[in-house]
């Protein structure tokens, strides 16, 4: 089953003419990852102070298909996916209404934090990656038939 984060837009996260600022859909995306880390059971203050490991992103991508303004409600659904021994790529669906307002896409490795060497993914993430695994595949089928 997908994550789903609700969330206002508020007055601070739009620019002069009213709408969201572009970057950030990008904090909203990072916010909806971080509470489905926790309700996945993952402490964020050891997920995020001193870890071991660290998941930078790598890549990260929007694609704005209608505009978002303050007092908007957001829904966004995330969907992990593994995409190798030591990556994972975030898939955002962020909608209002139920209208799709924006998809976004972000790629994070794994390392080593304190040699920044790649290394394969922990379990606790595996773990986490596990529980969406059903509904990437149906984002994937639903990609493909956007396409064709």
């Amino acid at each position: 089953m997908s994550f789903t984060y609700n969330r206002t837009v508020r007055f601070q996260d739009t620019d002069a003419a009213g709408v969201v600022y572009f970057a950030n859909v990008l904090s909203f995306c990072h916010e909806a990852y971080e509470e489905s880390l926790e309700a996945s059971s993952i402490n964020l203050k050891e997920f995020f102070t001193n870890p071991s490991v660290a998941f930078p992103i790598v890549h990260a991508s929007v694609d704005f298909l209608r505009p978002m303004f303050g007092g908007d409600k957001l829904l966004i659904s995330l969907i992990p996916q593994k995409i190798g021994g030591d990556k994972f790529e975030i898939t955002y669906e962020i909608t209002v209404t139920e209208v799709m307002v924006a998809k976004a896409i972000t790629r994070h490795v794994c390392i080593d934090a304190s040699s920044r060497s790649k290394q394969e993914l922990p379990d606790e993430i595996i773990q986490w990656l596990g529980m969406n695994h059903r509904d990437a595949e149906s984002a994937e089928r639903r990609k493909s038939r956007e396409i064709m």
